[in-house]
């Protein structure tokens, strides 16, 4: 009993020491309310905003995610059509600008339309030349050149010549020199003409493309522009008739040639040259007899007859006092007469 006493005393005895540790360390365990400051920071009031500020930050943030994922579920499906339909507009927008792109330089690029002008003097000189030598082969075709810089100076110098014609032949020009009347005839010749050919040598089944026709009828007007310039100048019915037959003649049959070695067929060679032949030696005379008829008939309509202005007359007025006199003196004749 004694050594379980003694066992007692030594097993109490540490923890009565922890004790009087606890005791004796109860000086800064406890907190002196008194002696805390209020400026400190550290006040129970202080710790108690920054509770309910952290609490109401945490509601905020729990908010906020609770709304994006919300609108994520909801603009989910709206923010993938939205994105794809961006995408369509602006893949439609950058083909709308390729294409105009890509119109703008077909009719901008001098490029394109240099094949077609791109030709020597000397050619353009054999080819008049030529536009007048009706060849003789046609079992092959014809050899036709592909550019437009012949025609179309041809077409020119024929407006220049009908604008000179018209200023020789004592036609009243009012409007200007009406250069426009003369561009549109002849450009509409050539063109009108050109397509017209060009449909039935398509219906024809003649071996025939549209640039090579305009360069045909083109050079097929050299013979109208001599003959015009040298009858405008020349007043001579009989001239005119001879140039007509001979030059316009050997143009046309040089066409008809052309046109003849690249058809198949008796009937569509028929059909295709003697529409040719027929517009073009028609279209001769009427720009030599025609024309400037049509033009004052068309000047006419537009704007009336060319009347010369009212001119005022002198007129011869009486002499207001002698006969106011004659008058008086006849009333006392006839007074006295009477008395």
């Amino acid at each position: 009993m004694s050594a379980s006493e003694g066992n007692k005393n030594t097993n109490t005895e540490p923890w009565g020491g922890f004790d009087d540790n606890i005791i004796q360390g109860s000086g800064s365990a406890v907190i002196d309310m008194e002696n805390m400051d209020d400026t400190s920071g550290s006040s129970f009031e202080d710790m108690g905003e920054m509770h309910q500020r952290m609490k109401e930050e945490e509601e905020v943030a729990a908010e906020a995610a609770a709304t994006e994922d919300e609108d994520g579920e909801f603009l989910g499906m709206k923010g993938l059509k939205g994105q794809l339909g961006r995408q369509v507009a602006d893949e439609v927008w950058q083909a709308g600008k390729r294409q105009a792109s890509k119109a703008f330089n077909l009719y901008a690029n001098i490029d394109i339309l240099r094949p077609y002008f791109d030709v020597e003097p000397v050619q353009v000189r054999n080819r008049l030349i030529e536009s007048m030598i009706p060849v003789r082969m046609i079992n092959f075709p014809q050899k036709v050149a592909g550019e437009l810089y012949g025609p179309m100076m041809l077409v020119f110098t024929m407006v220049a010549i009908l604008l000179h014609g018209m200023k020789t032949s004592g036609t009243v020009i009012r409007e200007g020199t009406l250069m426009g009347t003369a561009i549109g005839t002849c450009f509409g010749y050539w063109l009108g003409v050109s397509s017209f050919i060009y449909f039935l040598a398509y219906l024809c089944n003649a071996q025939i493309t549209m640039l090579q026709m305009l360069s045909l009828l083109g050079y097929g007007l050299f013979g109208h522009c001599v003959v015009l310039f040298v009858t405008y100048n020349v007043h001579f019915h009989s001239l005119f008739y001879l140039l007509w037959l001979v030059i316009g003649g050997l143009s046309t049959l040089r066409m008809v040639a052309v046109l003849i070695s690249r058809t198949v067929g008796q009937t569509p060679r028929l059909i295709l040259c003697g529409s040719l032949a027929a517009l073009h030696m028609l279209f001769l005379l009427y720009l030599h007899f025609a024309y400037h008829k049509m033009v004052e008939g068309i000047l006419d309509t537009l704007e009336g007859p060319n009347i010369p202005p009212i001119q005022r007359v002198a007129r011869d007025l009486p002499n207001l006092a002698s006969s106011v006199v004659n008058a008086t003196v006849k009333s006392l004749a006839a007074a006295a007469h009477s008395q």
